[in-house]
């Protein structure tokens, strides 16, 4: 039987993707799709949205509704709508992948929260590249040790809200760990005036918003004589709609907890 789901903010960039990559598998349907109330999207069957074969399934405005005819919802919008849509679905047997980046502390801590009582996906990427990237950053961090300086460069659109991205996040949270180090205590975000030398211990980030960029995530280990340069490049949004439905149906034959895409994959 096929994973059915939903697909929330599905008049987003990433939502219409999204609903494209639902079209594509055999073992996931489309059953139910909302956007924000007053939306020109509501009340449209949602392939208009996707450019695909009609659907049946038309564009809500109430998530309760979807919520009862899916297996997970899908959501990449904003941290509060996120954090809504675990609150519609925490008493039901529905799951939730969560796409949505630049969570504040607090409402990190009610996303875990949520997950003792519920299965989420939580990454913030889904493209299958760039979760084997990250096994190779920690490969590359645990063999290089602290003889190597870290940057990470990373580059957006310039519709993009938040930065550093939460990829690119997560690549630092990944070398931290494999180094013994606290990435919210070396990180440095960008650098101006007079600085000083560089702290070996520091992991650097820079941010690029430009253009149309989909993603591009480098992270440069820098040695005496040597650097090693890791890059991901994405090219096509479809990549991370792709891995996002992949994850969804492996979510829902999971119990309640938190996953990332690395649990997708079989690496962890």
């Amino acid at each position: 039987m096929p994973t059915n789901l939903a697909v929330n903010g599905a008049a987003g960039r990433m939502g219409r993707q999204l609903l494209g990559a639902i079209a594509e598998r055999d073992d996931a349907m489309l059953t139910g799709a909302s956007d924000a109330p007053g939306q020109a999207s509501i009340g449209v069957d949602a392939s208009v949205l996707s450019g695909g074969a009609s659907t049946g399934v038309t564009v809500e405005d109430n998530l309760s509704t979807i919520v009862k005819t899916s297996d997970v919802v899908i959501d990449f919008t904003a941290p509060k709508v996120s954090l809504a849509v675990l609150e519609a679905c925490v008493d039901t047997d529905t799951a939730v992948v969560i796409g949505t980046t630049g969570f504040d502390p607090e409402q990190l801590e009610q996303l875990n929260s949520y997950a003792k009582r519920m299965p989420i996906m939580f990454a913030p990427n889904y493209s299958i590249g760039v979760t084997v990237t990250l096994d190779l950053l920690e490969k590359a961090a645990r063999a290089l040790g602290d003889d190597y300086d870290v940057e990470i460069i990373e580059a957006h659109h310039r519709h993009k809200v938040d930065a550093p991205s939460g990829t690119a996040i997560k690549m630092g949270e990944v070398v931290a760990d494999a180094l013994g180090r606290d990435l919210a205590t070396c990180a440095v975000y960008g650098r101006q005036g007079i600085t000083g030398e560089r702290d070996t211990q520091t992991i650097g980030f820079e941010t690029i918003r430009a253009g149309d960029i989909i993603g591009e995530h480098t992270v440069l280990y820098a040695g005496n004589g040597e650097r090693i340069e890791i890059t991901h490049r994405a090219t096509d949004r479809m990549t991370f709609a792709r891995g996002a439905v992949r994850a969804a149906v492996w979510l829902s034959k999971q119990p309640a907890g938190i996953y990332d895409m690395r649990n997708v994959l079989g690496l962890v």
